[in-house]
């Protein structure tokens, strides 16, 4: 009788850490689904924001409209992906590599120096993403300032799917 017991609360154990690692891969699986979305090349075509402060997003030292006409590419196998700053007048042209994840409404992504990897940088941002379609979706960021928020809009518009470059 013991021997059945035993056999009994072995098998419900098993039975429960296979639904646990089931459900672990279909949340893993809606994740890739979400970023695979986003595939591909994109470019910023607007940022809203109220105008009377500064933004410099993404700690680049550069003003907000600099990332206006800016260049995306997310690239869902690992995760990776980058941005780039076309420069020019009084703004910086830059390159950056990312890694980024989405999960449901929330995209974050971490800058990647040249020369580390992923793990060894901690700190990145956090958006929330608004207005998703197969060619265009806005990022949301509320940036800190003074005790309050300030909301800012990033609407991208898709120009291409070539990601193996």
């Amino acid at each position: 009788m013991k021997k059945l017991l035993l056999a009994g609360i072995v098998g419900t154990s098993l039975f429960a850490v296979s639904c646990s690692t089931v459900q672990k891969a279909k949340d893993a699986q809606n994740v890739r689904s979400e970023f695979l979305k986003m595939k591909g090349d994109w470019q910023i075509v607007s940022i809203d924001y109220d105008k009377q402060y500064k933004i410099k997003p993404f700690d680049e030292g550069a003003d907000a409209q600099c990332f206006v006409g800016s260049h995306w590419r997310f690239i869902p196998n690992n995760y990776s992906g980058s941005y780039t700053l076309n420069g020019g007048g009084s703004c910086p042209s830059v390159i950056q590599a990312i890694k980024a994840d989405i999960k449901g409404d929330t995209f974050t992504f971490k800058k990647i120096a040249e020369g580390t990897k992923a793990k060894q940088n901690t700190a990145g941002y956090t958006l929330r993403v608004i207005n998703n379609s197969t060619d265009q979706f806005s990022l949301e960021q509320n940036v800190p300032f003074e005790g309050n928020s300030i909301r800012v809009v990033y609407n991208f518009e898709r120009t291409g799917m070539d990601y193996t470059r």
